[in-house]
Parts: structure tokens; sequence; C-alpha cells
């Protein structure tokens, strides 16, 4: 992420004025602002193509040539009053006015194809006051200020494209701190933990089935690229904070390439805040016409079965929908979105696909006939690889369920089901999530990477169930009625610890008792 002291600040101080300017809802303002970055970003990429354009020698038709008359307006007006820098430098009223009953419904009425424009049917501009606009268009432009002068000056090399998408990455992590309304947001070291352990490949259909802000595709378009930069330069990798390979990976994103990664990755998600938000985040880190959906992927809408090489998720697990929305080709019997989403996951993949899931942890022993059933998909219909349990901590500050990774490949025969017990991800399990020295991330996927295993379904070398990490081989796991919780199979180790005998601590006990009444005795005398 960023180490820009004065783009850090002038997110913070972003922030702070909507906050003081009288938007307190994190998620309110982050949408917000997010339309101002629409605007921005349109004018500076009509600007560029027009200079384009003129450089070889060929006339670009810019979105704003002509004229345009807003809804319910009297009469037309000219297109370019539309722009960004345009109308940044009219008065404090006249400019708030202008941007709520012109350019927004201009957005809105853009008939261009781009995702981000079909999700602002029901998009609605909320500024309070005419001095916070004014203030957010002036932040707004010192901060893409501070990212040219960064992508040139400072990193040595690292990208615009780059930097800009760690500008809304970090809008997007000021949600989940604001609390109550950051649930959505996954950790971006358990996404990248998750992108490594099952290696999507550039070409390959990748999908997110409640995909919120957009971070599981995200991780896997970094860890595409990352690997293409590793085979052509890797000179041009560094590890970061949470010991992950990473490259400046837009500055390699040829037509080609770009054309390919528009077609790899593919999200939805039922609540049009959430689309929005994923849509720009992919957008400003490089990827032009993201798939991201108003779509709820367990109701009878959603029907693409067998599609996708790679499906990784965070679905929601809040409870029960309604049975009568439920998808006919769910057949679970059970209102538990939880469960569903293991079900439509699978049904997602092509054969021979692989997924990586957050799952809470009664996902993993529940004893009811659905729960069971959800875990026999992955052992009996698939080959289920990995089962990591997480602690409770990883999602707080607003969330303390115990979580687990699961991984399984459809199609596939399990032999054994490898555990691991992560203890520390790399942070504080308290509210504040500081980082700390510890992690277990990078052992894991070496860990699970080293694995091998024997065509008879058990481990080739006896590893100690006391450990972080073992194998269970599936008869075993079936014989538990597919219970996979780690405390069903792990050993525990006990240590015999010698106490003193009862006569010898009561003498001691007898002492120090004696002692005291001495020194009180003392006191008393003195007083």
């Amino acid at each position: 992420m960023l180490n820009n002291a004065t783009i850090k600040a002038l997110i913070d101080k972003l922030w702070n004025n909507f906050w003081s300017g009288g938007i307190s809802n994190p998620l309110t303002a982050i949408e917000q602002i997010t339309y101002l970055l629409f605007m921005k970003r349109l004018d500076d990429n009509e600007s560029k193509r027009e200079r384009d354009g003129e450089f070889v020698g060929e006339k670009y038709l810019s979105r704003f040539s002509g004229k345009y008359k807003a809804p319910g307006a009297d009469k037309t007006i000219d297109k370019q009053d539309l722009r960004w820098n345009s109308f940044k430098h009219m008065p404090a009223e006249e400019m708030l006015l202008h941007v709520q009953t012109k350019v927004f419904p201009f957005l809105k009425d853009l008939d261009n194809g781009d995702a981000f424009t079909k999700s602002m049917s029901n998009a609605v501009f909320i500024m309070p006051k005419p001095s916070l606009l004014v203030e957010a268009i002036k932040i707004i432009d010192q901060i893409f200020v501070e990212v040219e002068k960064d992508a040139h000056e400072t990193t040595g090399g690292q990208s615009f494209q780059d930097i800009q998408g760690d500008v809304y990455e970090m809008l997007l992590s000021e949600i989940a701190s604001s609390g109550k309304n950051g649930q959505f947001r996954t950790p971006r070291h358990i996404i990248k933990l998750m992108s490594d352990l099952v290696q999507p490949q550039l070409g390959q259909r990748i999908a997110d089935p409640a995909c919120g802000t957009g971070g599981f595709l995200l991780g896997a378009y970094q860890y595409m690229l990352t690997q293409l930069v590793l085979k052509e330069n890797g000179d041009n990798v560094w590890h970061d904070e949470d010991g992950f390979v990473r490259a400046t990976i837009s500055s390699i994103l040829n037509d080609k390439l770009k054309n390919i990664v528009d077609n790899s990755l593919y999200g939805f998600d039922i609540d049009t805040t959430m689309v929005r938000l994923g849509l720009m985040n992919l957008m400003m880190h490089g990827i032009e016409n993201p798939h991201i959906e108003y779509k709820d992927t367990l109701s009878k809408s959603y029907n693409e079965d067998a599609q996708f090489d790679i499906v990784m998720a965070n679905p929601p697990f809040t409870g029960n929908i309604d049975k009568g929305d439920i998808n006919e080709s769910l057949k679970l019997g059970t209102t538990k979105t939880e469960l569903l989403f293991i079900e439509r996951i699978f049904t997602m993949l092509k054969m021979g696909g692989t997924a990586a899931v957050v799952v809470p942890q009664g996902v993993l022993f529940g004893s009811g006939k659905a729960f069971v059933a959800a875990r026999k998909i992955m052992v009996e219909q698939s080959e289920l690889k990995a089962v990591i349990t997480m602690p409770s901590g990883v999602f707080k500050p607003y969330a303390g369920v115990s979580t687990s990774i699961l991984i399984f490949t459809k199609g596939g025969e399990t032999k054994n089901v490898w555990f691991y017990e992560m203890l520390n991800d790399g942070y504080t399990l308290d509210d504040k999530r500081n980082k700390i020295d510890k992690s277990d991330l990078q052992d894991i996927i070496k860990q699970y990477q080293s694995r091998v295993v024997s065509s008879s379904g058990v481990e080739n070398r006896a590893e100690d169930r006391g450990g972080h990490f073992f194998s269970i081989a599936k008869k075993e796991i079936i014989d538990n009625d597919y219970d996979l919780s780690l405390s069903k199979y792990k050993q525990e180790v006990y240590e015999e610890v010698t106490y003193e005998k009862p006569k010898a601590i009561f003498e001691k006990l007898e002492s120090i008792e004696s002692t005291i009444s001495k020194e009180l005795r003392e006191l008393k005398e003195l007083m």
C-alpha cells in the first residue's frame, strides 16, 4: 500500500470533510466520493482520447461533444460545460446546482455500454452544502496531482494506475475501520493468501458470487499479472508488508492482455451500492470494463452453471433467506445462506475448477441434514484439498465470528484432507488489528504446496496430529459423519505439571501470614 504521507493526509482530510459536512455514514460518503471520481475519470479519459486522436491525425468524437438537455430542463446546454475541468471553476452555489441537476443526470443517461453507467440507474447524488462539494473537488484534484508526482518521482517507476488503485483501496479501508458498515470487506491479506493457494492463471474465468467491493477479483488480477512480471523480469518485484510477492502490474498491460483480463473476472452482488464500489475499485486498478452485475446468485434469476475455472468468495452468512426465492437447482433443502453458497459455488465451477471459500466454523461440524449434505458435496463430489481454520479476531473490529477457508476442486477425488490451524495472521486479534511480526500466512502457502499425498490416501510422511497441520484420510472423515472441524482430529499435547505437596504449601502460607501479622502489629504501634 501507499507510503506517501501527503496522499494519506489528503484522504483523511476528504473523509473528515464529509463527516463534518453532514454525511456521517461512511458507506454514503464513499458512494458520493465514487461519483466524483467517476466524473473526474470520465473527463481525464476523454481528454486523453482527444489528444491521442489528434496525435495520429484521427478525429475523436468525445462524449462531451454536442448538446444535452437534462430531465425537466427548459433548454439544452453545451456538453463541454459538464466536464470536471469546466464546472470545478464555478462559484460554490452555482456548482452544486449544476452538478446535481445537469452533470449527474448526464452521467446516468450515458448510453455507452459501460458497466458503471448501467449501475447508476438508482444512484442519488447527495451533497448537503456547496462548500463540501467545493472542498471535495479540490482535495480529489490534489490527490491526483500527488499520484502523478509519486508515479514519476518517488516510486521509481511504479505506474500511475497502480498508485491510483491503491488510493481507492485506502478509501475503502476507511469503511472497514468505521465499524458496522465494513462487514463486506474481507481483509486484504486473507485475499492474497487465498489467491496464492488457488493460483489463478491468465485466461481462466474467475468469479465471486457475492463480490462486495471486488476484493477477490482484484486479488486474482494482481496475482496473475504479478506472475507475468516474475517471468519477464524478476527484478521488478518486491515483498509487501505481509510477505507476498507484488509487482508494478498495470505497466505491462498491453491491449491484448487488457482484453484477456476484461473477459476473465466476473462478480455478482445483491447490493447496488456494492456493485458500484466494486466496479470503481477494478476500474481504478486498470480494468477498463469490469464484469460486475447486480444479481442474486442464490435466486431463480441466476443460472450460470459450470462456467468458471476459479471461484473465490467470502459469502454472507447472516442467517436465512426466503425459501420461495431459492433457485430450484439448489437441492440442499435449507434456507441458510452459508450452506446454499457452498452448493452454488460448486455448481458455478467447471469440471476441474477450484474454489476457495470462507465459511463460519459451524459449517464444519453442524449435525443438521443440510450441513452434512453440504460437506458431502465437497468430500464426495469434489477433491476437498484443505481446511484452514482462522482465529476469531481475523474479521475484527466488526465481526468476532470464527471462520475457516475451504479449498476444493470439482470432480476430483478426495483421498485425504489437509488441515492447518492458523494461530497468527500478522495482526493483533483485538479491535485495533495492529501489525505484528508473527504470521502463519507464508508457512500456510509453503506447507500446502509441499504436502505429498500417496495414491492410498495416506500422507507419505507420518505427521504429528499435535502440530499446526496434518492430513486425515477420507475414510476417517466419513466415519465421523463428514465432520471437518480441526479439533475433531487434532491430538492435544499435555505437559505434566508437578506441584508441591500440600504440607509444604501450607507451611509457606503460614510463613507469609506470620510475616503480614508482624508487619501489621508494627504499623499499629507506629500509629
